[in-house]
């Protein structure tokens, strides 16, 4: 448990927790949605500092970023509890547990910022992917550790909803190298009804973070009949395209989960037809997930269509990229590569 730093003190010990976009307001001896951020006596503590549920080394493809280091192994790190209540969550054991009476707390062990660093410098890891769950809520945690990675040339990456506050993406921004930001649909009534949040915050969020010069990437999990029509699809193309068209955008097959289980997994078809409204609408990189199809896991050059980076279910292999360029018309690729 340590003090937050991301929160507002209000009259009668009310405090306003701000490292997400609910911003709660909380009470003495309460906590906020995510239940992991609580007011002692006036103060805000997060109850999960210094602990995990859980790390990996993935590759990097994984989280997933197709253009962010490619190959390289992340360091994976998790707490528990969430800012949404997302219907069809993956990991509600983790994510859940803290207001779902149905999932019994999962066993948390101790591991500080100094000793992720120190694991990744001892094991040559030069990601950490802080993930599993939404980095927002376990902001000071994965801030200090963020921190000290940069000083020792690691870098850092969010997997997230994109729910994070203004003042959490101003604060984080300095060490923050990437995120992969969840764009679940492009509804209010999705984003209400599916997740209990609002879809605005979401796109101010991925817009702040573009213009914080962070390398975005974009996830949509195509669910049938909910967020799967040709119209949606093509709104969220085009808002992406309306920031950068060199955005990735990974437009990934559904499987029943949590309190989604009577949903069917998304035809393969959907996924492509969702690939081809990203390309049709001006998107350079667009990718399919879930789905086995090494042309549409691969990146290919906009300009002259050489492939420069092999995919195939976690099979990552560079062919003709140098120096962030296509080898063949000398063509920028967007991205971070090294």
């Amino acid at each position: 448990m340590k003090k937050a730093a991301l929160y507002k003190k209000l009259k009668n010990k009310i405090v306003k927790c701000t490292a997400c976009n609910h911003y709660c307001r909380i009470a003495p001896g309460k906590t906020g949605i995510c239940g992991v951020r609580k007011n002692i006596k006036g103060d805000l503590h997060l109850l999960v500092y210094g602990l995990t549920s859980g790390t990996g080394i993935d590759q990097i493809e994984k989280k997933p970023f197709f253009h962010f280091m490619p190959g390289s192994p992340a360091y994976s790190i998790g707490t528990i509890g969430c800012n949404f209540a997302c219907k069809f969550c993956q990991n509600a054991w983790m994510s859940q547990c803290t207001k779902d009476n149905t999932i019994p707390i999962p066993s948390l062990y101790k591991l500080s910022p100094k000793e992720i660093v120190q694991t990744c410098i001892d094991e040559k890891i030069p990601v950490i992917a802080y993930t599993y769950n939404e980095p927002a809520i376990f902001f000071e945690y994965a801030y200090d550790t963020a921190r000290l990675a940069h000083k020792k040339g690691i870098k850092n990456v969010f997997v997230s909803n994109g729910y994070l506050s203004k003042e959490a993406i101003n604060k984080i921004a300095p060490y923050l190298d990437a995120i992969n930001i969840d764009l679940k649909a492009f509804t209010e009534k999705f984003y209400q009804k599916i997740c209990k949040a609002k879809l605005e915050p979401v796109l101010d969020s991925i817009k702040r973070c573009y213009k914080k010069k962070i390398w975005v990437e974009l996830t949509t999990l195509i669910i049938p009949e909910e967020n799967d029509s040709s119209k949606e699809l093509e709104q969220t193309a085009k808002f992406i395209a309306s920031i950068s068209k060199f955005i990735p955008w990974h437009v990934t097959s559904f499987s029943p989960a949590y309190k989604m289980q009577d949903k069917p997994s998304t035809p393969q078809e959907t996924i492509r037809q969702a690939y081809t409204i990203g390309k049709d609408m001006g998107l350079k990189f667009v990718y399919a997930g879930n789905v086995h199809d090494e042309d549409l896991h691969s990146t290919y050059c906009p300009k002259c269509n050489t492939r420069v980076i092999k995919r195939d279910w976690g099979y990552t292999r560079v062919e003709a990229l140098k120096n962030g360029r296509c080898m063949k018309c000398k063509t920028k690729i967007e991205g971070v590569w090294k």
